[in-house]
């Protein structure tokens, strides 16, 4: 007899199944983003100014992201002898400012062994699926969800920022009450400098290499 906890999993792997189903590849979304950049557009259903404007500002940040990234040692070596097969989905927006620096990230993790696939959905379209990761209660992205696709498990998830990141935005949320503009300028600077080796750190602890 199901449990209501095997109908909630049967639920959620349903929905991953069909995120992954129905998702880009990474040079198909970096080609929407670019296309909506150079359009003056943007995901989702409120065309807004500022909105289009990050969308703009991230296709140039992926750009960047995509020409200067380098993976660790350390990371290039577990993931290609890493030996089961992983599907990794992303949930994002082509407006998401953390998206830009991560995505890139894990793009070139998922080129590293055939036996891992990315796939990449968009939040606002699939909010049944983003409902079921939510971080503390808010639809944040982008958010990572990894599947085992030999016993159909979902086996982590991360996001929206990397670990360092997260502890920024945490500490400053308690001393402020919100994030500014300036705040997140700074952030951005961070991801600059940290060149994505944060997400690296964390993404070998999620695939449970480290």
């Amino acid at each position: 007899m199901e449990t209501l906890v095997d109908n909630g999993k049967a639920k959620v792997l349903a929905l991953v199944a069909e995120g992954i189903s129905k998702g880009m590849d990474y040079t198909e979304y970096r080609d929407m983003v670019h296309g909506l950049a150079k359009n003056r557009a943007t995901t989702g259903p409120e065309q807004l100014e500022s909105l289009i404007n990050y969308t703009e500002l991230n296709d140039r940040r992926m750009s960047r992201w995509d020409k200067t990234l380098k993976i660790s040692e350390e990371l290039e070596t577990k993931i290609s002898e890493l030996d089961k097969d992983i599907e990794l989905l992303v949930l994002t927006e082509s407006w998401c400012g953390d998206a830009s620096p991560s995505l890139p990230v894990v793009n070139k993790l998922a080129q590293l062994n055939h036996k891992i696939d990315l796939k990449i959905v968009l939040r606002d379209e699939n909010p049944e699926l983003m409902d079921e990761f939510l971080t503390n209660g808010s639809r944040s992205i982008p958010k990572l969800i990894v599947l085992d696709k030999n016993k159909n498990e979902i086996i982590g998830e991360w996001g929206p920022r990397p670990s360092l990141a997260t502890q920024m935005v945490e500490d400053y949320k308690k001393e402020h009450g919100h994030l500014t503009s300036e705040f997140k300028q700074d952030l951005q600077v961070w991801y600059n400098k940290d060149k994505g080796q944060n997400i690296q750190e964390d993404l070998l602890k999620l695939l449970t290499l480290k």
